[in-house]
């Protein structure tokens, strides 16, 4: 009896070492590089990496991507978002104020050389005028608004304070969201009213040559719009149309992306939008200090005879042989020049 639990005690004892030395074998044979395996689901040291630096809770929503609170994309953007872009928007708006006050301490104003005829062409219709100053004014505080996001916090917070800052935030926000409507309706029926205008022509070609006039005294030929404008409006339209798409993903967010395709709209947006805003400061000196004259035609419709021979030669010798001229200041009956 004795000698078969001795023996019993031994079997067990021998059994209990075959399993340990097989164990070690058996994960060697399945382990041939002898590589660290502490689970069967094991990832690659990259991807452990990546879930490291993500911050995840948890939640009740359906929606569970928001239950992500920080993951490595976001550092990047975040990046972008408080050094890159203001970098850009920093050169581009600086740099464009820039140029334009040089220009304007070497070139001055571009006056009517032959001076003005007392005799007016209609240049845009009302209707061409309300859309035209919709599409400003909304662009306006759609850009001053836009900028408080990226420079508000290093250059207005310091001035005014937390508290202002905050309800100057929160309406600029409201403004943001609401005139992009109106702003993108306006890019539209530019669009749709001025492309026929402003397809690219042999003329144009020319008129970039000689710099447009603005660059020595020579006036190059032009139709109703020359090269420079018919820039504008393609800025306008494709720099438009990028913004408000872009915009709108921002406004309606996960509707159509993920996280990533959020960050890019936003990306898109910011950039686009201060390049926009340089284009535009170039527009506006263009329009009312840059050249004499221009600004009556967006703001009562009209243009001075010897303005519309110098400027826009070709599209003046149009009008004038279809007789539409008058030498009043208002100018309510005449059919608008096309």
């Amino acid at each position: 009896m004795l000698v078969s639990r001795i023996r019993f005690i031994f079997g067990a004892m021998a059994f209990a070492l075959v399993v340990a030395v097989a164990a070690p074998a058996g994960a060697q044979q399945r382990n041939p590089d002898n590589s660290v395996n502490p689970t069967a689901s094991s990832v690659k040291e990259e991807q452990l990496l990546q879930e490291f630096q993500r911050i995840q809770g948890r939640g009740t929503i359906p929606d569970t991507r928001s239950y992500v609170i920080e993951q490595p994309a976001g550092r990047d953007w975040r990046h972008f978002h408080e050094v890159t872009l203001r970098w850009i928007g920093a050169i581009a708006i600086i740099g464009m104020l820039a140029i334009l006050v040089v220009f304007y301490l070497v070139r001055g104003m571009v006056r009517i050389e032959s001076g003005r005829s007392g005799r007016v062409l209609v240049r845009f219709s009302a209707f061409e005028r309300f859309v035209h100053w919709m599409t400003a004014a909304c662009f306006v505080i759609l850009a001053i608004s836009g900028l408080n996001i990226t420079f508000g916090k290093p250059l207005l917070l310091p001035l005014i304070g937390p508290e202002a800052f905050t309800t100057w935030s929160q309406w600029a926000k409201y403004a943001h969201n609401y005139l992009s409507f109106p702003f993108t309706i306006g890019v539209f029926i530019i669009f749709l009213m001025w492309i026929a205008w402003n397809i690219p022509n042999r003329v144009d070609v020319e008129w970039l040559k000689e710099g447009g006039g603005m660059v020595g005294h020579k006036h190059p030929p032009a139709y109703r719009f020359n090269a420079g404008q018919k820039m504008v409006y393609w800025i306008v339209v494709i720099g438009g149309t990028a913004i408000a798409v872009s915009g709108y993903f921002l406004m309606f967010p996960f509707y159509a992306t993920n996280i990533a395709g959020m960050q890019l709209a936003q990306i898109v947006h910011g950039v686009v939008a201060v390049l926009f805003v340089a284009a535009m400061l170039g527009h506006i000196y263009i329009g009312t200090i840059g050249m004499e004259g221009a600004f009556e035609a967006m703001w009562d419709g009209t243009v001075d005879v010897n303005w519309a021979k110098e400027h826009h030669d070709l599209w003046a010798e149009r009008e004038l042989g279809k007789g539409n001229i008058s030498a009043q200041p208002a100018r309510g009956k005449m059919q608008p020049a096309e």
